[in-house]
This record gives structure tokens, C-alpha cells and sequence, in this order.
């Protein structure tokens, strides 16, 4: 598990919104499979990501809609709106820039001096 809370939760509606770009989702699908691809480093509870969810369906990045299953239990499903598909596309650019300015500082690169 990411011990960092303020870096993980800063992407985490990114790696939401990521996983709505792919399919529509309940919430409890999308706790697994940010889990699973995660190696188990990121790990929500559900009272951690539903305000996440909430927030962003308020700011119009994704919607919620209720689905009856197989099981015949109702389940809210969210999907990512045209709104939603815009801020991922700019925040994955930024994350892009980040990642290889971190990289370029951490990785050792050997500049020569002058």
C-alpha cells in the first residue's frame, strides 16, 4: 500500500476517471480493479472513494445512473462524460510532464559542469 496519502489522492480521480474511460463501473468494481492493477499498493474503502465519486460527478466528469444486475440487486454505475474524457486527457499530459521531470532529478542523470 502506498504510504503517502496527499500522493495518492491527488491521482486518484485520474485513475478513476481511467478506469471509467474504459467501461461504466459500480463503485465497489472499481475498488477491485484499482487493487488488482495496483499490486495492492492503492486500497479504498468505500467510504473513502464515494466522496471522491460524488465530487467528481458534481464538477460534471462523470454521471450516475442505477442498474439492476443479475442478481436482481440495484447498484449505482458511473461513466465518464465528454466533460470527464477532457480533464483525463489534460491531467494524463501533466502527469506525462511530471513523471519525467521527477525521473530526469531521480535518475541520476550526469550533467557536466562547467
Amino acid at each position: 500500500m502506498i504510504g503517502d496519502k496527499g500522493m495518492m489522492g491527488g491521482s486518484t480521480p485520474m485513475m478513476l476517471l481511467s478506469l471509467l474511460e474504459e467501461k461504466e463501473r459500480y463503485g465497489y468494481e472499481m475498488i477491485r480493479e484499482l487493487e488488482e492493477r495496483s499490486e495492492q499498493a492503492f486500497r479504498f474503502k468505500e467510504g473513502t472513494l464515494y466522496p471522491v465519486l460524488h465530487r467528481m460527478e458534481s464538477a460534471g466528469l462523470v454521471e450516475a445512473y442505477l442498474k439492476t444486475g443479475e442478481t436482481g440487486k440495484s447498484r449505482r454505475y458511473y461513466r465518464i462524460t465528454k466533460k470527464g474524457r477532457a480533464v483525463l486527457a489534460d491531467e494524463k499530459k501533466q502527469w506525462e510532464k511530471f513523471c519525467g521531470s521527477v525521473e530526469r532529478v531521480i535518475g541520476g542523470a550526469v550533467h557536466a559542469h562547467g
